[in-house]
């Protein structure tokens, strides 16, 4: 009798025992892979950050619908608000990094908090994701490897479709140029100087401005002076609106056209400069519209955005926010299908090495390489204009894909 008891009690241990490997292991395999999202959410007039976020909470639902990944984990998307200012974002960096299972970080609009991480995220070895900054230097850079990564719009692309657009549509061979005294600024005032001779054109004043200036007028003014035909305008939504209403102002006769970099359609642009914006030639560039998109990828992206109560696809705010990040969730999951690991270095060699895949915004062939880590080219930006409701539509037909 008391050796059966010793061996029930024996066996009821093991199975104990097994019943807790087994729970720890399927705890372990159920542990989600962590994905950042840093961005401007306390920005009162910004949609941007939301955008993102939507864009990649769409991709997530159909990553962990499909099972996820590595045997089953599903995705989670962690997130952080850095009100734009670098300091806290490189704080938030760091705090992200610490995540066990974190395998990277996305970012939102402002590229000096994208300038701010490269050199961290090559200091803690994680990778970063650019789905809106356009600085050249944010994927230029001399750190090796690299371990940031963009889908996005580069200014030195912006540069040439902006000033084609002002000598074709505008007739305008002569720009002056209206920059933000921060990096994205001597960004795009390089890029500029480059791409202007050889279009013909010449870029005759260049004027800069500091976030929260209360007025435009003075720079306005010396870049009509100097002979400027139209504006090569690069802001965000609050400067940009401003402009825009000082430019209504004028005269008819002395009023020039706007051809603006994207940063103002990551916020309330359209609502902030109120009706002077039909009363001024304004154009915008961007790299994806949904208007018009009948790829099946758009029509299952615009139809988790109606779940989410956005009907149309005039509708979207920040569409080119949406886009990128929803492409490039994608972009990143594979490569951890690829890495087989949560491993950051070995997902940043996978980045490297993934093949052709169909997005929303383009097909990618080989999407980054280790010489190139911008997933997008010059073939993608397209000029837009807001309508009299403000709605952003292309000025153009976009390539089908």
């Amino acid at each position: 009798m008391l050796f059966v008891l010793e061996r029930s009690l024996r066996l009821i241990c093991g199975c104990c025992l097994m019943a807790a490997f087994l729970s720890g292991a399927g705890a372990h395999a159920a542990e989600p892979i962590l994905l950042g999202l840093d961005a401007e959410f306390g920005h009162k007039t910004s949609t941007s950050a939301q955008a993102v976020q939507l864009g990649m909470e769409i991709a997530i639902d159909e990553i962990n619908a499909a099972g996820g990944l590595l045997g089953g984990r599903q995705l989670e998307l962690v997130t952080r608000d850095n009100r734009s200012i670098p300091a806290i974002a490189v704080d938030h960096l760091r705090e992200l990094a610490a995540l066990p299972n974190l395998v990277g970080v996305f970012g939102g609009k402002f590229s000096p908090v994208l300038q701010e991480w490269v050199p961290v995220a090559y200091e803690l070895g994680i990778p970063i994701f650019a789905t809106w900054s356009s600085a050249n230097s944010i994927t230029d850079n001399d750190f090796k490897p690299s371990w940031s990564f963009r889908l996005s719009l580069k200014d030195a692309w912006a540069a040439p479709v902006m000033l084609r657009y002002a000598r074709d549509a505008k007739h305008a061979r002569k720009v002056g140029v209206l920059l933000p005294n921060i990096v994205w600024g001597r960004s795009n005032s390089a890029a500029l100087k480059k791409a202007a001779p050889p279009l013909g054109m010449q870029v005759v004043g260049e004027r800069w401005y500091n976030w929260g200036d209360s007025t435009l007028k003075p720079q306005l003014e010396e870049l009509r002076a100097a002979g400027a035909e139209a504006i090569i305008l690069v802001a965000n939504e609050v400067e940009g609106a401003l402009f825009v209403r000082e430019m209504a102002s004028l005269p008819q006769s002395q009023r020039l056209p706007i051809v603006s970099h994207w940063g103002v359609t990551g916020g309330k642009f359209a609502e902030m400069a109120g009706d002077a914006l039909e009363r001024v030639d304004f154009a915008v560039i961007q790299t994806y519209s949904f208007v018009g998109d009948q790829s099946p990828a758009a029509r299952r992206v615009l139809s988790a955005l109606k779940q989410r109560g956005i009907e149309r696809a005039e509708d979207v705010a920040s569409p080119v926010g949406v886009a990128h990040a929803y492409d490039l969730v994608h972009l990143v999951a594979q490569a951890i299908r690829k890495a087989g690991s949560t491993d950051r270095a070995k997902i940043r060699s996978a980045l490297e090495q993934l093949g052709p895949h169909q997005g929303l915004v383009r097909r990618y062939a080989k999407p980054f390489t280790p010489q190139n880590h911008d997933a997008l080219s010059i073939e993608q930006p397209f000029m837009a204009r807001y309508t009299a409701d403000d709605k952003l539509i292309p000025l153009e037909r976009r390539k089908v894909h």
